[in-house]
């Protein structure tokens, strides 16, 4: 499994920011994918990276410990899971967003690998953010 974290500070009320988490449409299209479709707990999104189309079917599960999970039904990878927490700081609310990722062997090559997913997740999940940021503006 491969991991990528990210992690931001932010200076807003940790309400607000559950409840643009939570609203899943606006929230999952900050990620600037090409296409989102949001069926109540199902999520589908369509992302172009590189010469690889992704798709793939999300289902948001319960999670006491996050604010937001959402695990892959259908898609490029064998498994694939991301959390998003939020904690009350000092300085306002530190947001952390963690994908857990397989990439199906077949697909591991010169087109989609998981460095190549990785880095493109880091972009997906600093749009999120600031999205997150330009709410409290």
């Amino acid at each position: 499994m491969e991991t990528v974290t990210v992690t931001e500070t932010l200076d807003d009320d940790i309400d607000r920011i559950r409840d643009a988490v939570t609203d899943i449409g606006p929230f999952m299209r900050a990620a600037d994918f090409d296409d989102v479709v949001v069926d109540g707990d199902i999520v589908r999104i369509t992302n172009h990276v590189g010469l690889a189309t992704i798709e793939l079917e999300l289902e948001i599960v319960a999670d006491s410990d996050a604010v937001l999970t959402y695990e892959q039904r259908d898609g490029i990878f064998e498994e694939m899971v991301t959390r998003y927490t939020l904690t009350e700081t000092d300085e306002g609310v530190e947001i952390e967003a963690t994908t857990e990722f397989a990439v199906q062997a077949k697909l591991i090559g010169p087109v989609l690998d998981a460095t190549v997913v990785s880095r493109q997740r880091r972009l997906e999940l600093r749009s999120q953010f600031e999205y997150l940021e330009s709410l409290s503006e």
